[in-house]
C-alpha cells in the first residue's frame, strides 16, 4: 500500500519554487494552500492563549477523543453559528481535519466498498489508496463551477458506501447554491430510505467543510441537515479552525456526526496518537466561545483574502479581455482561485511547444516567476484542459499586481 502511494503534486512545484529561492529568484508563489503568518497572522486572543496554557504547563496527553471544554466549546459553536443541535458525544477533537476525514474512511469503508466523489478535489483519490477502498470519479466541470449536482450523483449513489463533498471547495473556492446542495441531499434521503426498506448498509455523507467561515459577500454556507434533518443520522462534519483562523500549524481540527460513528472513528485514532496539543485545544475553547473576537478577526482577514481574490480576478479578466488566452471564476469563498490558461499549440521564446498543463505551468514559473497548481493534482486527467487553481494564502496585493503584469508578457510571447 505504501510503495503504491502517489506523492503530492502540489509538494513538487513547492521544491520547484523552494529552487529558484535558493537560486536567489523572487516568486509569486500562488501554489500553497497555506497562510504566511506575515500576512495573516493568527487571532490574537488564540496566540496569547496558547502561551499561556504552556505557561500553566498544559503539556501532559489530553484526552484521546478531545477535551471535554472543547467538545463542548464546539457543540456551542456549531448550535449558535450553524443552528446545528448535537450531543457532546458526536463530537471528536484531533490534530487538524486530515486525520478526521481518514478515520471516517476507516471506520465506514471496507476493502473493496466504493467511494464516490467529485474531481477535481482534494486528497479523496489518496484515502481510497490507504484503504483499499474503489473510487468513483464524479467529474465536473465549468459550467457547474466544478461541482457535483443532483443528476450527477443519482447513478453513483446506488454503488457507493460513502459520498466525500468538499463546500467551499478546494481546489476551485466555489461553493455550493441551494438548489444544487438540495437535490444532492435529496437523492442521498431517497438512496438511504431504500436501503432501510431493503436491509442494506446505509450511504453515509462526508461533508468537509473546513473553508465554511471563509466565504464572500452574497455566498451563504449551506449544510445537509439545514435542509434535511433526517440527513444528520448519516451525515459526517470535518472542520477545524486550520483555514478559517490561519492557522494550520497549531492543529486543531474536528469531527461532528452520528455518536456510533465518531465513537468508532476515536477508537481509531485512539490508536495511532492524532490528538491535538493541550495548550492548543484549551486556547481554541476560549476563540470558539468569543463570537466578538471571531467578527472582529474575520473582518480583517476575510477583507484581506477578498481583496487579494478580486485582484487577480480583475487582473485575469483584464488578461482576457486583451485577446490572451485565459479565463476566471468569480471567487466564492476560502482561498482560491479557478484559472484557465489555455495557449496550448503556440511555442515559447525558446520553441518549446506547450501541450499540456504541466507546460503552461513550469514556463510561468520560469518565464513569469508565477508558480500555480495544474488541476491534475486534485485527480482531474492528463489533458491539455488549462485549468489550474491559484492561492493566496501567502502573497501580498502588491505581490499580484506586480505578478500580473509578467504573466501578459510571458503569454504574449508565445508564437
Amino acid at each position: 500500500m505504501a510503495g503504491g502511494l502517489v506523492g503530492s503534486e502540489i509538494l513538487k512545484i513547492a521544491a520547484d519554487i523552494r529552487e529558484l529561492g535558493r537560486e536567489g529568484v523572487e516568486v509569486c508563489n500562488l501554489t500553497v494552500g497555506d497562510f504566511d503568518p506575515g500576512q495573516f497572522p493568527i487571532p490574537t486572543r488564540l496566540s496569547e492563549d496558547i502561551q499561556d496554557a504552556l505557561a500553566a504547563r498544559q503539556t501532559n496527553y489530553p484526552p484521546s477523543n478531545g477535551m471535554l471544554e472543547l467538545r463542548e466549546a464546539v457543540q456551542r459553536f456549531y448550535g449558535r453559528s450553524l443552528g446545528l443541535s448535537y450531543p457532546v458525544d458526536s463530537v471528536l477533537i484531533a490534530s487538524g481535519a486530515r486525520p478526521c476525514i481518514y478515520a471516517a474512511y476507516r471506520a465506514l469503508v471496507d476493502p473493496g466498498e466504493t467511494v464516490a466523489y467529485p474531481v477535481p478535489s482534494w486528497n479523496n483519490n489518496h484515502y481510497c489508496h490507504m484503504i483499499g477502498a474503489k473510487p468513483l470519479e464524479l467529474v465536473c466541470g465549468p459550467k457547474t463551477r466544478f461541482l457535483p449536482t443532483g443528476d450527477a450523483v443519482l447513478e453513483a449513489l446506488p454503488k457507493a458506501r460513502l459520498l466525500c463533498l468538499n463546500s467551499p471547495l478546494n481546489p476551485t473556492g466555489t461553493a455550493f447554491d441551494h438548489r444544487a446542495l438540495q437535490g444532492i441531499c435529496e437523492a442521498v434521503l431517497a438512496e438511504n430510505r431504500r436501503r432501510e426498506q431493503a436491509g442494506e448498509r446505509p450511504l453515509y455523507l462526508l461533508y468537509d467543510q473546513i473553508y465554511w467561515m471563509l466565504t464572500f459577500e452574497g455566498v451563504e454556507h449551506l449544510t445537509p441537515p439545514q435542509l434535511i434533518p433526517e440527513l444528520a443520522r448519516w451525515t459526517i462534519f470535518v472542520d477545524g479552525i486550520s483555514k478559517a483562523f490561519a492557522a494550520t500549524g497549531v492543529r486543531v481540527g474536528w469531527a461532528v456526526g452520528p455518536v456510533d460513528v465518531i465513537k468508532r472513528m476515536s477508537a481509531i485514532l485512539g490508536h495511532v496518537g492524532a490528538w491535538a496539543p493541550r495548550a492548543e485545544q484549551r486556547a481554541t475553547v476560549g476563540l470558539l466561545d468569543d463570537p466578538e473576537a471571531i467578527a472582529e478577526y474575520h473582518a480583517g482577514f476575510k477583507s484581506g483574502l477578498l481583496a487579494r481574490l478580486r485582484g487577480l480576478y480583475r487582473g485575469f479578466a483584464a488578461l482576457a479581455e486583451d485577446g490572451l488566452p485565459v479565463e476566471a471564476i468569480p471567487p466564492m469563498g476560502a482561498i482560491y482561485l479557478t484559472v484557465r490558461i489555455a495557449p496550448f499549440g503556440k511555442r515559447t521564446p525558446d520553441g518549446e511547444l506547450l501541450e499540456t498543463n504541466e507546460d503552461v505551468r513550469r514556463y510561468l514559473l520560469d518565464a513569469a516567476r508565477v508558480g500555480v497548481v495544474p488541476f491534475q493534482a486534485f485527480g482531474v486527467g492528463e489533458s491539455g484542459q488549462g485549468w489550474f487553481r491559484l492561492s493566496v494564502g501567502a502573497v501580498s496585493e502588491q505581490d499580484i499586481a506586480a505578478a500580473l503584469p509578467r504573466v501578459a508578457a510571458a503569454l504574449k510571447a508565445l508564437r
